[in-house]
């Protein structure tokens, strides 16, 4: 891998300096798989890199390795979305309007079932397996809006499919946690598991990709109403046995969270803590419905959150009490969700909801400002996947992108307003570069790694073939509170 130099109008590392986030004019980063240097740039420094290296120098953005240009944009850590979901590309907009459960049986479900049933016919049509298709869609989705790094969780049918979402994040050059699905009651009754079944899941899809270094296996079960105690207790020492994370979904909507503690007399969160699930390897995806309790309960087992405004706002989910988690000390970071209930992975889109939601709601303009929730979609996500990323220091993984601020809706910037205008100036998907462990995916807007035109137009064929399947295919009713 050749050494390579970027330069461009402003640098954020995301470190601190004093009071506020480092903002640097004229900023410089000289990487291979790791940072080597970073910094405000100068011609001596750039002599002296071209000089050390020579031939063996990339510049990005030139390329004749002799001149240093000044590129129309903020460099900045990648960002890392610690919750998604990669098979929902393909139904965006499909039974828009419904809540969580009903969406689930309408779109999700039926999607997943018949994937997983045609997998070899659609493979002899399109060319390709229908799944290492839609996950590769889902990884450059991704990367469009900036994210080298991922937590999927990998639920419904897609759980018998892991090794080709590894795949497609090698095809594409991202980072991914995988949090392989499980469910045994109140759910599709097809994909139901024994716990037998679940670890011996988990088993082989560590083993099948333990030498992907990118690739980290973790448990996923569902949601806490579609796994029974027994199911939760064992993947969770499996989590234990394995030094690795948990992720499932807690509280999202309210019709099922009310369900389900009518139905077991415990809160989600209460359910959890009455098993010995929850500890500081525990990631809850969204949250939304906390009692005081389960706050307290999270803040005393150190429990981390991934909050998903855009899908909680469209699945009418609601919105969790987050600046009340962060004063109780709990780790939140912002996320996207899948795009079919989230409509598209644009992480600066979600910072920017969350934080005008919690401005409007609390009545108070100062909180949630721009540096937070910057710091939700980099640092924090880093430090609660543990991840040697988020931030742009000497040593740290090279995941890097540039926002282009050449687009209209972001002139004027300038250094004061830089890091502001990122989060309520940018339509989120002005993302000219993208690097991934020093390895260029995204080059002034060109994928790399991937034929976009083919890819896209694959895709397109996918969703027709689905949209004819869908129109006479049997209704499926009974995920959580839609029985």
């Amino acid at each position: 891998m050749k050494t390579k130099l970027m330069r461009a109008k402003y640098l954020i590392p995301m470190t601190k300096n004093g009071e506020n986030l480092d903002r640097i004019e004229d900023g410089y980063i000289l990487f291979q798989e790791k940072i080597l240097e970073v910094g405000r740039y100068s011609e001596e420094i750039a002599n002296r890199i071209i000089n050390k290296y020579g031939e063996h120098l990339e510049i990005i953005g030139n390329s004749d390795s002799t001149r240093v240009p000044q590129l129309n944009g903020v460099i900045l850590p990648g960002f890392i979305k610690a919750h998604g979901h990669d098979h929902e590309s393909t139904i965006i907009g499909i039974a828009k309007d419904q809540p969580l459960t009903v969406w689930l049986d309408a779109a999700v479900n039926p999607f997943t079932e018949w994937i997983h049933n045609s997998k070899d016919q659609l493979t002899e049509q399109l060319g390709i397996s229908p799944y290492l298709l839609t996950y590769t869609k889902a990884r450059v989705d991704d990367i469009s809006f900036g994210i080298t790094t991922a937590l999927t969780h990998h639920c419904n049918f897609n759980k018998y499919h892991v090794n080709e979402l590894a795949e497609a994040s090698e095809v594409v050059g991202t980072r991914i946690f995988i949090a392989v699905g499980s469910q045994d009651r109140n759910y599709y009754e097809k994909i139901l598991d024994s716990v037998d079944e679940a670890l011996l899941r988990l088993d082989k899809y560590l083993a099948d990709n333990q030498n992907l270094d990118r690739v980290t296996i973790i448990p996923g079960p569902d949601q806490f109403f579609s796994n029974g105690p027994e199911l939760l207790k064992a993947l969770k020492q499996w989590s234990r046995d394995h030094n690795t994370l948990m992720h499932i979904h807690s509280s999202e909507e309210p019709n099922t969270t009310k369900w389900f503690t009518n139905k077991y007399g415990f809160s989600p969160v209460g359910y959890a803590d009455s098993i010995g699930f929850l500890d500081n390897r525990t990631m809850l995806a969204h949250q939304v419905h906390s009692t005081k309790d389960d706050i307290e309960i999270m803040a005393k087992h150190n429990v981390m959150v991934v909050h998903n405004p855009l899908a909680n706002t469209i699945l009418g989910s609601g919105m969790p009490l987050i600046l009340d988690m962060i004063d109780a000390g709990i780790r939140v970071s912002i996320s996207t969700d899948g795009s079919g209930s989230a409509d598209s992975q644009n992480m600066l889109s979600a910072a920017r909801l969350a934080s005008q939601y919690q401005k409007a709601l609390n009545q108070d303009a100062t909180v949630l400002g721009a540096e937070e929730v910057l710091q939700m979609i980099t640092t924090i996500p880093a430090e609660m996947l543990g991840i040697n990323a988020g931030s742009l220091e000497i040593g740290k993984d090279a995941d890097i992108i540039m926002v282009d601020l050449s687009k209209p809706n972001m002139v004027p910037t300038i250094k004061e307003t830089v890091l502001e205008n990122i989060i309520w100036a940018s339509a989120g998907n002005e993302i000219s570069y993208v690097i991934a462990n020093g390895k260029t995916l995204i080059d002034n807007y060109a994928f790399t790694t991937v034929d976009i035109k083919e890819l896209n137009h694959k895709m397109q064929d996918l969703a027709k073939v689905f949209e004819q399947y869908r129109v006479n295919a049997s209704k499926i009713k009974g995920t959580g509170a839609n029985v």
